[in-house]
Parts: structure tokens; C-alpha cells; sequence
């Protein structure tokens, strides 16, 4: 029997007997008492909040303007040539996305370019994400494009032909650009406001399926309201209620007078991003950057249509005139506001969800945080300030997000880089895109499409929030101690006689644990408990990384030393690695699988002070159920809070909560099933049992090693 089977026999034997009575709720509290909490003075509170530092001040500038705490720390070395692919890579994508951005937006092309220019400018300052790409997007550019079309209608302006038609054409496309202007701002003011007052926790309401369900649904409406373009006809523009039917059987109507030529042009240009699509993923390790082919397809299409003269000789619709330099600010018109008040609100949530979404994705991969709250902000001023330079409503596109991380982007630098290429085309060359035709804006739009909209029903976006209206609570969060001598487990905050043990921290919630506040649990878990461990992570780094260079700097000296033979210690190093791994894989899985040691001893002394917690007990008995996001926010406590040594156990799990982490997955691994214990007293005993053993192993002598008899050579 070996040493492991032996722990889990005497784990699995240890008993224990509680005498106490049967507490009711009256005779429980009848041997407590209330702790005395003397509030401060509403002055006080005040004064405190009022007083002003260089801390507190300094902490402000760095919440507002998020610019001032990483720039400083920018590190050229290691990130001027990423952001730079990253930037030119970002900039060929915006031209394309911004010109046909502003179709859907109901507005002339060229302020998708001011869109794609002031508002990145202004979210590099203000902005917390690194990676996330600003400007116009699909979904938005659409709702706005909505309310134009609905408030300024084609019939309103557009009518009979000649020189007439054209003034009305003129007349509709500046009155849709103060429409679009006036829910631009307010959309902004809105977007501010909520930041101000710190809604940014509506994000939690609003996840990766919903978002994906909501832009997949508008993806849908784009590809339809975009078909006229590709066959070249000419057909109403609809909004509202069943739009997709009507716009559909518009264009089927008049599929007799499709222009051929346009169906060509824009067919060559979706094989060519489809296939540039299909080779970039197959060769994407290979090649130090995507090919930017809705650039190629923007230049080859511009060329053709200029150099056959496609508009004149084929009607087919062209960009057509792209005025060079920046529009004076103007004030939009609030007139407009109390009709696009409701789309203004639907715009601001939209837009904030879809950056805030992408925003999480890039903070949990590349390890920094991103404030909600501020990113309402940032976006509050980029739509405020860009609507008085005639900009329309911007949030994160997801292509060109993707494509700004994946480059190799690593500051939103790479953003203000991208604005400067498209500052290039609004100042100087501009008008070599007149000839682009429209087509391509479909086939542009479909590229976005592959790259990340692609899950969903709109029809998800009103169940969930129903969902999350009926169930949504706001739970409490308690870390438990033990009353003496008993197994009663009761918040520490709220009686004298409670105590904690060493090295253990017990925390409850009661509430289910779900998509609505999975995020709140955890971080309410390192709050609560004082034990945050991407801090004790981020510090054991520290010193490693410092070791590693006392270590280097000593080292150099050596290097004159002759080396010897190399290849054969090479070769028996490579064997013992090997026999080492035969060994590993071949133990029996224990829970201590699940938890890291490997942080030097040596060192442990030289990290900063913090609680010495070994065992975290997630109290699991007011939890009723549990569903799929709560399951993976759980598996992240477990494996953060294991890669820097502590144990995470979880107790008093209900049969359904058991049951809905088995159906998610949750014990792929068969150790984790000895995570749970029955109650929490189980679970303290079984963690002061281990620790105790752990202990008794570490004081055993080692084992001696065998040693080979010793040979007289004369006999």
C-alpha cells in the first residue's frame, strides 16, 4: 500500500463527535450577542470623502484618463513594431468597413471615413481596453441607418428625375445626417450619464450569446437591406417590423432588371475574400500577419470600374464624390431628440455591450482589467464629441478587433495609428475611391460577417432579459466563522463569539450562482476573503522575474569556464527526463493534481505581506441551482486560487447543484469530486487532516537510498 492510498484511509476514517443541544433560531440567539457597530458621523463620511490627496487625486487621473497610467509604462522595445503591423493592418480595414458602414447608416460614404477617425482618436485617451477596435460597426451603423430612413424616407425628397431628383437626393442625404448627428449625441450623453453614475454593472445582463444572438439577428437585416447593391437594382429602403420580407421580396420583384455587370464585379470580390479568407486561416502560422485582402479587393474593384468607366458604361452605382478635408463642427439638432429618444437608448446599450463584451475577452487573455463603467464614459465622449464633427454612432467592431490583437497590437496606439491612415485618405487621396462600386459593401460586410457573427436569435436577446428580470436578485455575500465547540457556521461580522480558523476562509452565498453574477461572485470572493490570487500570482512573478535576474547577473561572470562534454550529459538528461515523465503519468490522480507548489520556498520571504490562507470552502448550501457560466466561473476559482497553492473545496452542495455541475462538466477530472464535502465542518476537518499530514510529511526523514554492495576486488 503506498503513502497516498494510506492519507486517503485515514482521511476517509477520521470521526468526530459534536455535543451540543438542538439550536432553534430564538435559542441560538439567545446565547448570542450583537456586536456593537457605532456608524461615523455623517460629517465625517463627508469630510473623508472630500479631502483631497495626492493619492486620491492621482487615482482620479488615472480612472478618467486611463491614457496617463500606460503610456508612461510603454515599453518601445517590445511593443512599437507590434502596434505598428497592428496599425497599418487595422487602417487598410477601416477605409472599406467605414465606406460601407455608412451605406447602412443611411448616409453619404464619406462619414463612415470621420467616424473611423475622430472617435479612435478620442477612445485612446479615455478608453481602458487595449485591443479593442472603435468605430463603425455593422449592428449600430444599421439601427441608425433605421431611424434615418424611418424619419426621412426616400418619397420625402426623391421624385420624377432630371436635375430635380437629384436636389431631393441632396436634401434627403443632409437632412438623414442631422438625423443621424441627433442620435449620435444623445446616444453619447446617455452612454456618459450611465458611466457617471456607475451602470456599467448592466453589462453582467448582457452576455457573449446574447450580444452573439442580437448581432447575428442584424446581421441578417444587413445581408438583405445589402442585396439591391450586389444585383444592382434599384428598390425602397425599409425599417421597422418585418423589414427583412419586405426588403427581400423588393428585391425578387425586381430581379428582372438586375444589372449584370454589378453581380460580376461584386461576385469576383466575394470569391476574393473568401478564398483570401480560407487561405489566411490555413496558412496563419506561417505568415507574419493576414493578407489584407478587403484592401486588394477595394484596389482591384476601384480599378476596374475606373479603367472600363463602369458607371457611365454599365449604370453601375459608384461611391461616388468623397470631398476632401474635415467638416467644420456644427451643433445637431435637438429638435430631433424626443423622436429618436427610444433608438437612442437601444443604441447606447447595444454599443456599450458589444465593446464591453470584446473588451473582457482581450483582459482576460492578455491579463489586465477593464472598468464598464469607464468604458461608458469613453464611449459617452467619442459619440458626444464625434457627433459635433458629423460622426455617427461607433462601438468595437469585431473583425477589425480580431485583426488589431491578433497583428500583434499591445496599446490602443495601434488605434490611433489605423486614424491616421484614414486621415490620409479624408486630406489627400480621397477621390481615388469615387470610382469603388457598391459592391463591394456587401462583400466587405460578409467578411465581418465570418469572422465573428455567428450565433443566435434576436428572439434570445427578449427571453434572456426576461429571464434575468424574474430571477435576477442581489445576493449577499458572507465569510463564516465557527461558533466553539459546536459545527455551526455563522458570519463573523455579526457576532463576537464567532471565530475563524487558521488558514481557512469560508465564503457563502445565497443566491443561485448565473450568467448575472457569476462576475460578482468572484470578485466579491477575493474582496470579502482579503485572498486575491492574481495578486499573489502577479507578486510571485515579480520575484521570480527578480531571482531570475540575480541569478543571470551572477552568472555572466562564469562564462570563460571550459564546458564539458555536453552532448553526453545532454543524453542522459534526456533519458532521466523521460523516465521522469514515465513515473508522472503513471501516479494515481490525487486533488493535490489540482493545486501548484512550485513556488520556491526560498523565496516566500521575500514576497509582501498577505494572508496565510491555505483552504478556501465555498459555502454551497443556500445555492439551488447552478447553470453553465456559473460552472466555468466556479472551474476559473478553482484552477486561479490552485495555481497559487490554495485549495478550493466546496460544501453542503444540494443534489440539483451536484447534478447541474455533472451535466456541465465540471468533474471532467475525477479529483475534483473530492472537492466536496457534505457540510462545512467536513470540510475544515478534512482540510486541517491535510494540512496535518502534509506537515508530518514534510518533517519525515527521506527515504535512504539503496546502495550497491561493496565488491572486494581480491575476491
Amino acid at each position: 500500500m503506498d503513502h497516498t492510498q494510506e492519507n486517503e484511509i485515514l482521511v476517509a476514517t477520521q470521526m468526530y463527535c459534536v455535543e451540543r443541544p438542538i439550536y432553534s433560531y430564538p435559542a441560538l440567539h439567545g446565547k448570542l450577542h450583537k456586536k456593537n457597530k457605532v456608524s461615523d458621523p455623517i460629517g465625517d463620511k463627508i469630510k473623508r470623502a472630500l479631502i483631497c490627496t495626492p493619492k486620491k487625486i492621482r487615482n482620479i487621473i488615472y480612472m478618467f484618463l486611463p491614457i496617463c497610467k500606460w503610456l508612461p509604462a510603454y515599453k518601445p522595445r517590445e511593443y512599437v513594431f507590434g502596434d505598428f503591423v497592428s496599425g497599418i493592418s487595422t487602417g487598410v480595414l477601416h477605409l472599406p468597413q467605414g465606406l460601407a458602414f455608412a451605406m447602412l447608416a443611411a448616409v453619404p460614404p464619406v462619414f463612415g471615413l470621420y467616424s473611423s477617425f475622430y472617435p479612435v482618436i478620442l477612445y485612446c485617451f479615455f478608453g481602458t481596453s487595449r485591443h479593442v477596435s472603435i468605430g463603425p460597426f455593422a449592428v449600430i451603423s444599421l439601427m441608425i441607418g433605421g431611424v434615418a430612413v424611418r424619419l426621412v424616407p426616400d418619397d420625402m425628397y426623391v421624385g420624377g428625375g432630371g436635375a430635380n431628383s437629384t436636389n431631393g437626393t441632396e436634401e434627403r442625404d443632409a437632412m438623414r445626417v442631422k438625423v443621424a448627428m441627433s442620435v449620435t449625441l444623445l446616444s453619447g450623453i446617455i452612454q456618459f450619464c450611465l458611466g457617471v453614475l456607475r451602470f456599467g454593472f448592466v453589462a453582467i445582463y448582457l452576455t457573449e450569446p446574447l450580444v452573439r444572438g442580437f448581432t447575428t439577428a442584424a446581421a441578417v437585416h444587413v445581408f438583405t437591406s445589402m442585396l439591391k447593391y450586389l444585383f444592382g437594382v434599384k428598390t425602397k429602403r425599409h425599417s421597422g417590423p418585418f423589414s427583412v420580407v419586405y426588403s427581400t421580396l423588393a428585391v425578387i420583384a425586381n430581379v428582372k432588371k438586375l444589372n449584370i455587370c454589378s453581380l460580376i464585379v461584386g461576385s469576383m470580390c466575394f470569391a476574393l475574400l473568401l478564398g483570401g479568407k480560407e487561405f489566411n486561416e490555413r496558412f496563419k502560422n506561417k505568415l507574419p500577419a493576414p493578407i489584407p485582402l478587403e484592401i486588394v479587393a477595394v484596389i482591384i474593384g476601384t480599378g476596374i470600374s475606373a479603367g472600363f468607366n463602369l458607371e457611365e458604361s454599365y449604370k453601375v452605382d459608384v461611391v461616388g464624390s468623397l470631398p476632401l478635408g474635415l467638416l467644420a463642427p456644427a451643433t445637431p439638432d435637438s429638435s430631433l431628440f424626443h423622436l429618436v429618444y427610444v433608438d437612442a437608448i437601444a443604441i447606447a446599450i447595444v454599443g456599450f455591450s458589444v465593446t464591453i463584451s470584446m473588451a473582457k475577452i482581450f483582459a482576460v487573455k492578455h491579463g489586465y482589467q477593464v472598468d464598464g463603467n469607464q468604458e461608458l464614459i469613453a464611449l459617452g465622449i467619442c459619440n458626444t464629441i464625434g457627433s459635433l464633427f458629423q460622426t455617427f454612432s461607433i462601438s468595437c467592431s469585431l473583425s477589425r478587433s480580431l485583426v488589431q490583437e491578433s497583428t500583434g497590437g499591445n496599446t490602443q496606439l495601434a488605434g490611433c495609428l489605423a486614424s491616421l491612415l484614414i486621415l490620409l485618405v479624408i486630406l489627400a487621396i480621397g477621390f481615388l475611391f469615387e470610382s469603388l462600386p457598391q459592391t463591394i459593401w456587401l462583400t466587405t460586410f460578409v467578411s465581418s460577417l465570418f469572422l465573428g457573427l455567428d450565433y443566435g436569435l434576436i428572439t434570445a436577446v427578449i427571453i434572456a432579459l426576461m429571464t434575468v428580470i424574474y430571477r435576477t436578485q442581489s445576493p449577499t455575500y458572507t465569510v463564516l466563522g465557527q461558533l466553539p465547540n459546536t459545527d455551526v457556521y455563522i458570519d463573523i461580522d455579526a457576532y463576537e463569539e464567532v471565530r475563524e480558523h487558521a488558514g481557512i476562509k469560508i465564503f457563502q452565498i445565497n443566491a443561485p450562482i448565473y450568467y448575472a453574477n457569476s462576475d460578482l461572485y468572484s470578485n466579491a470572493l477575493s474582496r470579502k476573503t482579503g485572498v486575491n490570487a492574481a495578486r499573489i500570482m502577479a507578486a510571485r512573478r515579480k520575484v521570480l522575474k527578480k531571482h531570475a535576474k540575480e541569478l543571470g547577473t551572477k552568472g555572466k561572470p562564469q562564462s570563460s569556464v571550459v564546458k564539458v562534454d555536453e552532448d553526453a550529459e545532454a543524453g542522459g538528461e534526456e533519458e532521466e527526463k523521460q523516465e521522469e515523465q514515465i513515473e508522472e503519468n503513471a501516479k494515481p490522480m490525487t486533488i493535490d493534481s489540482l493545486v501548484q507548489k512550485t513556488f520556491p520556498e526560498e523565496l516566500e520571504r521575500f514576497l509582501p505581506p498577505g494572508p496565510n490562507v491555505h483552504t478556501m470552502i465555498l459555502d454551497f448550501s443556500q445555492v439551488n441551482f447552478i447553470d453553465s457560466v456559473g460552472v466555468k466561473t466556479v472551474s476559473g476559482i478553482l484552477k486561479e486560487y490552485g495555481d497559487v497553492g490554495i485549495y478550493v473545496y466546496l460544501a453542503a452542495c444540494s443534489a440539483q447543484v451536484v447534478n447541474d455541475l455533472t451535466q456541465n462538466r465540471f468533474f471532467e477530472n475525477p479529483c475534483v469530486k473530492e472537492l466536496l464535502f457534505h457540510s462545512i465542518h467536513d470540510a475544515v476537518l478534512g482540510a486541517k487532516v491535510r494540512e496535518a499530514l502534509a506537515q508530518q510529511e514534510a518533517l519525515a526523514p527521506p527515504p535512504e537510498e539503496d546502495s550497491e554492495p561493496i565488491v572486494d576486488p581480491e575476491t
